[in-house]
């Protein structure tokens, strides 16, 4: 029976032992058995899937949408040992899991070059000869989510391992992507085509080897301007927050699968910058992802934004330190992190902060509320809390960095800091053993302490702040020694930015316990070493 060839088959990939027979025989034994219609744009209406009973499934079919579904390892360590009783499902379930197994293999450096030779022949004939990626692009409009899924899975293996092998994009999967994602809102089933290629960019920057540069631009180059387009209209034009108040609907599927594809996006313009606007689509419109966090989407996805920005900033903190320098060598994307900066100050200074409600739950493993019994803590949620303090301060630190003079950044760095510190007045409830804050300077450790990276990282973004004031201050020709410094002095106070102040109150909540100090000197996790070298000095 085919299961049991299918069966020797996995274990024989899955050891690295080389496929005997000939190539047709395995192509055969991994095309999918979909029923396909004739015509070409029709081919996913008509198409029949095998459901889990054994019977035909039809896209009218929808109780197993909201079932539980086995993850892909699950499968994995059970396929191998699967019993006689089977159905059609589980077959096209282990011939996915095969496929994408074997271009993992291929990809190998352990694999020997025969048996990788075997498996590139076998890829070869299920594209040209089985059509297996038509096949793939049907079954992404399964409504069975563990199919969709394996499906999208395997054809981003498969479209990466053609880029990266023949050095060719497959034309089958770009013209279902171009006709999606441009007919969309018409079009709404969208999620799907952009799993696959948020997998197909991922695949790409993780290759170690290869030229990323050229096979990124080979892909993207085709769907630059749809990509823009699509942006604008799911977060812009045709956005409707009545769509997106609850996490399991289409709408909001679909802007989750956007939003892991712009951090995708993100991630390989920061490493390899391509004349392309796809790359650069957040940076220039990010008005639209500030609107939608103050809008009244459901809070995940708020909160996936919101990070999906703390990303857009310490990406920029991590090339600085790469470089050792405050300013970035590329210059196209200095300019796209200055105007990002820009749009997100504008907004913070229009008390964009307060209309952000945070929710007052955490999101418990299992379910969404604590145990019976068990301790719930109080106030905002603390992460994202710390995540638009995060944002804030880095954009102020980057726009600061990049202006020349005192007053074209007093007025607005000022005026932010009053508003963050307002915000975290708002949200940060203390508890009945605590002490009032009264110093502005307490503000960064109570917010941050739970956090380490992120707190040095704030902590480093206002001493520098607090640099570049003060160099200007004493650069400035009617500076008066006395009176300038009690000004100053009670300026960094109030905007709680006085490096002095927020080391101390540092070091009082870790009890001036010095072997913490040493944890943070030695830690590859934090920046805490550059601040602190930078604080002595």
């Amino acid at each position: 029976m085919k299961i049991s060839l299918l069966q020797q088959m996995y274990k024989d990939v899955l050891v690295g032992v080389p496929l005997a027979k000939e190539s047709h025989h395995y192509t055969s034994l991994l095309n999918l058995c979909i029923e396909q219609s004739p015509e070409r744009d029709e081919l996913c209406n008509w198409m029949h899937l095998p459901s889990p009973n054994g019977g035909i499934r039809g896209h009218e079919d929808t109780d197993m949408s909201d079932a539980a579904v086995p993850t892909t390892d699950d499968l994995s360590n059970t396929f191998a040992n699967m019993s006689s009783s089977f159905c059609p499902r589980e077959v096209m379930l282990l011939q996915l899991t095969l496929i994408k197994m074997m271009v993992a293999k291929t990809e190998s450096q352990e694999i020997e070059c025969n048996t990788r030779q075997k498996y590139c022949e076998i890829f070869v004939l299920l594209l040209k000869d089985a059509q297996i990626d038509s096949k793939l692009i049907c079954l992404l409009s399964s409504c069975d989510r563990l199919l969709s899924h394996m499906a999208s899975k395997s054809l981003a293996s498969l479209v990466s391992f053609q880029l990266k092998e023949e050095d060719i994009l497959n034309v089958t999967w770009l013209t279902s992507s171009l006709k999606t994602l441009s007919g969309f809102p018409v079009n709404t089933q969208v999620a799907e085509c952009l799993w696959t290629l948020t997998d197909i960019i991922k695949d790409i920057m993780k290759d170690k080897v290869l030229p990323k540069a050229g096979i990124l631009k080979k892909l993207l180059a085709p769907i630059d301007t749809v990509l823009e387009g699509f942006y604008d209209s799911i977060l812009f034009r045709h956005f409707d927050s009545h769509h997106y108040t609850s996490p399991y609907s289409e709408a909001a599927n679909n802007l989750i699968s956007f939003i892991d594809l712009l951090e995708a996006l993100l991630a390989s313009r920061i490493e390899l910058e391509l004349p392309l606007r796809c790359q650069r689509i957040l940076f220039l419109k990010v008005s639209h992802v500030l609107n939608l966090i103050s809008s009244s989407i459901y809070y995940l996805i708020k909160k996936k934004l919101i990070m999906l920005l703390k990303k857009c900033v310490l990406y920029k903190s991590r090339e600085d330190a790469k470089c050792g320098s405050l300013f970035l060598p590329n210059t196209s994307l200095n300019d796209d992190m200055l105007m990002l900066s820009t749009a997100v100050l504008q907004v913070v200074n229009s008390m964009w902060l307060n209309q952000i409600p945070l929710s007052e739950k955490t999101s418990y493993f299992g379910g969404s509320e604590a145990a019976p019994g068990g301790d719930t803590p109080g106030g905002s949620d603390q992460t994202v809390l710390r995540a638009l303090s995060l944002v804030v301060l880095k954009v102020l630190e980057f726009k600061f960095q990049n202006s020349a003079t005192e007053a074209e950044i007093k007025g607005d760095f000022e005026s932010s800091m009053s508003q963050l510190l307002m915000f975290w007045r708002s949200h940060l409830k203390s508890s009945p053993e605590s002490h009032p804050v009264v110093h502005h300077c307490e503000w960064l450790s109570l917010i941050f302490i739970e956090q380490d990276d992120d707190m040095w990282e704030a902590a480093r973004a206002l001493l520098l702040i607090y640099l570049k004031l003060d160099r200007l201050r004493h650069d400035a020709p009617d500076y008066l020694r006395q009176k300038e410094e009690e000004t100053w002095n009670f300026l960094t106070h109030t905007s709680g930015y006085n490096p002095h102040c927020i080391f101390l109150f540092f070091l009082e909540k870790i009890a001036f316990d010095y072997t913490v100090l040493l944890d943070f000197l030695i830690s590859s996790e934090t920046c805490f070493l550059e601040y602190l070298v930078r604080y002595l000095k």
